[in-house]
């Protein structure tokens, strides 16, 4: 099994919709936080490429046919060159929606501390955190890093792989990309900001809800 799809988009951006869709399309499994969070025996791998230090892609991502979300956007570019016949789905939303949903969910202080107990921490600390600087709270910068990251995207990835995508556009233009049939029922619509909030706290986490 090798990857079919990579998503570059960073979280918030609707990457839990997009890996339930993915999956509904039979990209199954998609790598997402979750998966990080359900196995945390590959918390070192995705902390020494964190460090820059080489990984094992194709050990890390058995059994996987699709990623979105952190890590793993994280090495889009790293995966697209291991993965040349997968396609790229840039997630985006606009730009103050965005931000506002980082700060009443992953960069929320609450959220922080309970990832301070977790085996993701080191990753969040080595590269989600240096992505933004440290300034996870100024809007401005925030929003200039966002748009920097999606910019890059489009930059180097050639056009013909990749796809930028609002989910708020349901299937038709997933589907036409990706070569699937559109399902018959409703895009998917899964962890909004009010569903995060509301969930059971991240250390109890079981099943996959994401960012």
């Amino acid at each position: 099994m090798t990857l079919e799809v990579i998503g570059a988009g960073l979280g918030r951006t609707g990457t839990t919709s997009l890996k339930l869709a993915l999956e509904r399309l039979g990209f199954v499994r998609c790598h997402h936080m979750t998966e990080f969070i359900a196995h945390p025996e590959t918390a070192p791998d995705w902390n020494r490429a964190a460090q820059g230090e080489p990984v094992d892609w194709d050990r890390l991502l058995a059994g996987y046919r699709a990623t979105t979300d952190w890590p793993a956007c994280h090495f889009y570019q790293e995966l697209a060159a291991r993965y040349p016949l997968a396609k790229i789905v840039l997630t985006v939303r606009e730009a103050d929606s965005w931000f506002r949903s980082t700060q009443a969910t992953i960069f929320s202080d609450q959220h922080l501390q309970q990832v301070a107990a977790r085996p993701m921490e080191p990753f969040v600390s080595k590269a989600i955190l240096p992505l933004f600087g440290g300034r996870i709270h100024d809007r401005e910068h925030l929003i200039q890093v966002y748009e920097q990251h999606n910019a890059q995207v489009r930059r180097v990835m050639p056009a013909e792989r990749l796809l930028v995508y609002d989910v708020l556009e349901g299937w038709e233009p997933l589907c036409r990309f990706l070569g699937q049939p559109p399902p018959a029922e409703p895009f998917p619509r899964a962890n909004t900001t009010e569903t995060f909030r509301q969930r059971r706290p991240l250390v109890n986490v079981e099943a996959p809800e994401g960012s």
